[in-house]
């Protein structure tokens, strides 16, 4: 098992982050939406935006890692993809990293533009940068109307892997999955 990327596939790395990446922000969004409908006097008040936080802190740690790695490895062979398959491809991945930080970005700031730190699973802080009164509903409208474009994007692109595999049955989903399925047919 590769750990980096290889002309024919993706390496280990890659793919654990784009799993694990995947399922933690689709329970951030679901996470997100619950939360929208405690009351005050719910026990999970304070403790949900807690775990949003946290966990949404950690995968702009993430991110940004990915980023790196991304562009420190090759990439796969792309080849047997048409034309508009690679710049659909690449569009969709720079869309995902850019709505990805602007999203986390803004969660920070429904925090933060009060003057209050971001509290890390009580580990760490991260200090307000910057205060103005208001700018969380600003902040917060941006981060909700993305995070509805983001799970629109994950729509898309999950049809498009689907499409690759059962109508191209190209090897553009198995380049993702883990190793071990690699063998089994379209």
């Amino acid at each position: 098992m590769n750990l980096k990327n290889t002309s024919n596939t993706y390496g280990s790395v890659i793919k654990f982050l784009h799993w694990g990446m995947a399922i933690a922000i689709f329970a951030l969004f679901g996470l997100g939406v619950w939360m929208r409908t405690l009351t005050y006097y719910s026990p999970w008040y304070k403790p949900a935006p807690h775990w949003h936080q946290s966990i949404g802190v950690l995968l702009l740690a993430l991110l940004v890692f990915r980023f790196l790695w991304r562009l420190a490895n090759e990439r796969p062979n792309q080849d047997f993809l048409k034309p508009f398959d690679r710049i659909a491809s690449h569009t969709v991945h720079i869309a995902f990293y850019a709505l990805l930080l602007v999203i986390m970005v803004s969660g920070y700031f429904i925090t933060s533009v009060d003057g209050s730190s971001v509290d890390v699973f009580n580990w760490f802080s991260i200090p307000s940068i910057y205060e103005k009164q208001g700018a969380e509903e600003i902040a917060g409208f941006i981060h909700w109307t993305l995070a509805y474009a983001i799970m629109a994007l994950a729509g898309l692109h999950t049809i498009a892997a689907l499409k690759h595999h059962y109508v191209d049955r190209d090897i553009t989903l198995k380049r993702m999955l883990p190793n071990h399925w690699f063998n089994s047919s379209p």
